[in-house]
């Protein structure tokens, strides 16, 4: 179905639109998250409020659409690889594909161009990899 995506993008932009615009902060997860493992960040407060509105957003999507969290085909372990690789080119990209690809880009930030580029093309690669 084509409607979930769309809903669920516009609802980032908007999201991305009103932290911006509301508190001059970028809407990077990675960023937010990570702030909050740093020992001298001293705003935390918000950076709590966003951490739970997600998870409690997850938790209510799991009771008004439970499909969504369908057992995955993959064993934990891959999935647990897969999220630490995903943490570690977190960290060395300078941010995560959201952060980058719609709150880099909405504000003409060339590295974000760049990094949303190489994402891409990786995930380009990859498929053709996979599939071909």
């Amino acid at each position: 179905m084509w409607i979930e995506p769309l809903v669920g993008g516009a609802l980032i932009g908007l999201a991305a639109t009103f932290m911006m615009a509301l508190n001059g902060k970028v809407m990077g997860v990675s960023g937010i998250i990570g702030g909050l493992l740093e020992p001298k960040e001293k705003a935390k407060s918000w950076r709590w409020a966003f951490l739970l509105g997600m998870l409690s957003m997850a938790l209510l999507l799991r009771f008004w659409y439970p499909s969504a969290f369908d057992e995955s085909p993959a064993s934990t372990t891959v999935l647990v690889v897969s999220g630490l690789l995903v943490g570690l080119g977190t960290r060395l990209g300078g941010g995560c594909t959201s952060g980058h690809g719609v709150c880099g880009m909405s504000r003409l930030s060339l590295r974000s161009l760049v990094a949303t580029l190489s994402f891409m093309l990786a995930g380009f690669i990859t498929v053709w990899l996979v599939y071909a």
